[in-house]
Order: structure tokens, then C-alpha cells, then sequence
């Protein structure tokens, strides 16, 4: 949907997109001098693999300072973006034929570097009516002889839904039982949380040696060009992390490191005006897709993203388009609305589409005028179907 908008952008459509994943904030000023800084002082040559000493302590540190969890330097791995950090994970634990659990709607590259690994994705899925969280019994009842790894998210992309501890301390429990599975937690979006404090499932003891934390300076500090992601794990799958990554990339970019190690070395308080702007936007969105009849979505805890249930709309045309599916909407709101939005197809959820709240108040303002207008032209072919607004 991006190569699509930026296509008719360059065609002359006044095209908004409310697709991308990416603050729209520009990296903070102070981060960008320290970058100014390693290039004067000569760091420009190969980083070690796993990331500058100082990068991996004071990441270190920020998991001790922020989360209360003591990880060694030696246990965390610097990457060019959490993606690569997600890569390795996978390629260190996965074989052919291993089974790997993903609660849907999910961030669209687990499944794919799964497959890549020779791995099998097993979706369970969820829904909006649970806020879009998988219960201990469902992700048990998935668990098999062949099941290596459990991968979530929290805040999650695309719904912005967060575990709370008590949650977090029920799926540890089953866990327990299973000493066969390692555990992923993706925190990318750690620091853009608008409901309580951020909780890792790596707290609880009894499962702490299987998990592997997944977080970068991409989206909490407005960093998505630097590509700088890391993971905290155990050692020994840390080195194994290293060993993969020392065949692919080698290591981060070097000036970047710099820049991330101003940035996770800062209180996070500085940098807090970005995550009071999301919330600001949020509610915008939210009490604009209230007037919207058609409508079903949760309120995201986290994140820049917000996912509504769109079936109100199959089965209705405006003449001329039929709307089938997520896809078809997406679609069609890119034609007649000129607002470019994602289905939730790419998340494993046929239901729903995701709208990133990530760019101006005025922006979203008319996305969300134009969005109304159109679909305000969709109409059931017979009276069956009478849509209900969204509460």
C-alpha cells in the first residue's frame, strides 16, 4: 500500500497515507549530534558483531533502569533493525519441520522468516471481542511434540494491544509446563504505551531462561532509518545469535550505534512528547471513527495503530465496486478516498484493516472526512445487514 500511494502520489493524486509504521517525528537533535560526533572521532570502520561494548552495556543498563531485568553485555545482540534481531532468533532455534506459535493478528514478517527457516507458522487466532490477547489454554491446546518457539508482541502491531502482568504471569505458568519452548517478546513499541506501565514476560523466573527480548530505538525514539534493533537472551543463544549474524551483515552500522547509544542512555522522559502526541492522536481517530457508522474497534493501549473489524461493509457496492473482503476496502478506499490504509490480511486477520496514526492531526482529520464520505456510498443490495455504530 505504500509502493501504491507513493505511485499516485507521483501520478498527481493528493494521496494520504495512513499505511506506514513510522513516526513521523524527525530523530531527536540530541541523538543526531552524538552520530555528528562518531563521525568526527573515526568511527567509521567494521563494529564488532554483536554490537559496540558500550552500545550492549548501556542497553544493558536501560533493561535494568526501565524494566528491572539484569542482562549481561554478553547476553545482548545489537542488529541492523529488530527485524534482523527477529531473523536471528529464528535461525538460531528453528529446523525444518519445527513449529512455531503466533497469536494473529501479527506483525506480517514472523510468518515469512519462519518459512524461510524451514519452520512451520501455527496461527491461533483472536478477536476484537477479547481484545485481539490469546489465553494460556488456547496457546497450550496448540503446543506439540515439534513446537520450539512462541512469538508475540506487546504493545502489539497492528492492534495495539498490551498484556497486562497478570496476563503476562498466567502464560509464564503454562509455560512452564512445556521447558521444550522458548518464548519471543516483541517490545519494539516499549515507550509508546498509553495505559500503565510496560510488563515483560521475562519477570517471572521460572521462564526467564527461554525468553528471548526483542526492542530497537525504531519506534520509541524516532530512529526507523538508523536500523538499530537488539535482543537480551540467554548466553548461549545470544552467541548463536552472533554466528548467524556474523554470516549476514556482520554487524550494525557504526555511526548508528553511536546515535542508539545516546538515545537508550537518556531518560526516556525527554523523549516523551512523541508518545503524549500519539495519544493526543489516537483519541482524535477514535472519536472521529465513533461518527462512522460501521465501525468495530478496541481502543489500543499502545502503539500508533488502530485496528477496527470492517465485515459491516462486505457484501455492499457503491455501483460500481464489491466489497468481499479487508483487501477489497482497502482497495477501494485508496480509489475513491485517496487514503491509503493496510488489510489485515497482511496481520492474519481477514476482518479487519489497520490505520496508522502516525502523522498530523490535520492529516488525519481529512482522512478521516474522506474515509466517511466514502463509505457512506457503500450500499447493502437488499435490507439485510443494518449496521450498527461502533461503541
Amino acid at each position: 500500500m505504500a509502493r501504491l500511494s507513493r505511485e499516485l502520489q507521483e501520478q498527481g493524486h493528493d494521496i494520504i497515507s495512513l499505511s506506514l509504521g513510522e513516526p513521523d517525528f524527525t530523530t531527536p537533535a540530541d541523538i543526531c549530534d552524538a552520530a555528528k560526533l562518531a563521525m568526527d572521532q573515526g568511527y567509521t570502520h567494521y563494529p564488532p558483531i554483536s554490537g559496540f561494548a558500550d552500545l550492549r552495556k548501556a542497553i544493558s543498563q536501560k533493561l535494568k533502569r526501565e524494566n528491572g531485568l539484569d542482562y549481561q553485555a554478553d547476553q545482548i545482540v545489537v542488529s541492523t533493525g529488530a527485524k534482523q534481531s527477529i531473523a536471528n532468533v529464528v535461525f538460531s532455534l528453528i529446523d525444518p519441520g519445527d513449529e512455531v506459535i503466533i497469536p494473529a493478528p501479527y506483525w506480517v514478517s514472523y510468518a515469512q522468516i519462519i518459512e524461510l527457516a524451514g519452520g512451520k507458522p501455527v496461527i491461533l487466532p483472536t478477536g476484537i471481542d477479547n481484545d485481539f490477547k490469546v489465553k494460556p489454554a488456547e496457546v497450550e491446546a496448540a503446543i506439540t511434540p515439534r513446537t520450539r518457539l512462541f512469538i508475540f508482541s506487546s504493545p502489539c502491531n497492528p492492534t495495539g494491544t498490551m498484556y497486562a502482568r497478570e496476563e503476562l504471569g498466567a502464560l509464564a505458568a503454562m509455560f512452564e509446563h512445556h521447558p521444550g519452548v522458548w518464548i519471543m517478546s516483541d517490545e519494539i513499541y516499549e515507550h509508546i504505551r498509553f495505559d500503565g506501565d510496560h510488563e515483560s514476560i521475562a519477570q517471572f523466573d521460572s521462564v526467564r531462561d527461554r525468553v528471548i527480548i526483542v526492542n530497537g530505538v525504531s519506534k520509541g525514539y524516532a530512529m526507523t532509518g538508523w536500523r538499530i534493533g537488539y535482543i537480551a537472551a540467554p548466553k548461549e543463544l545470544a552467541q548463536a545469535c552472533d554466528k548467524v549474524q556474523g554470516q549476514f551483515t556482520s554487524g550494525a552500522n557504526s555511526i548508528a550505534q553511536k546515535a542508539a547509544l545516546k538515545a537508550v542512555s537518556t531518560d526516556w522522559s525527554t523523549y516523551a512528547y512523541m508518545r503524549d502526541s500519539f495519544l493526543r492522536r489516537r483519541d482524535l481517530v477514535l472519536g472521529l471513527m465513533r461518527d462512522i457508522p460501521g465501525w468495530k474497534f478496541n481502543i489500543p493501549k499502545g502503539a500508533f495503530y488502530i485496528f477496527p473489524d470492517v465485515r459491516a461493509f462486505f457484501g455492499r457496492s457503491d455501483g460500481e465496486t464489491t466489497i468481499r473482503n479487508a483487501t477489497d476496502l482497502c482497495m477501494y478506499l485508496l480509489r475513491d478516498a485517496k487514503v491509503s490504509v493496510v488489510t489485515g490480511e497482511a496481520f492474519g486477520d481477514n476482518n479487519c484493516i489497520r490505520l496508522s496514526f502516525a502523522t498530523s492531526d490535520e492529516l488525519l482529520i481529512e482522512a478521516m472526512r474522506r474515509i466517511k464520505e466514502s463509505l457512506g456510498k457503500l450500499r447493502q443490495p437488499s435490507d439485510k445487514g443494518q449496521l450498527a455504530t461502533a461503541d
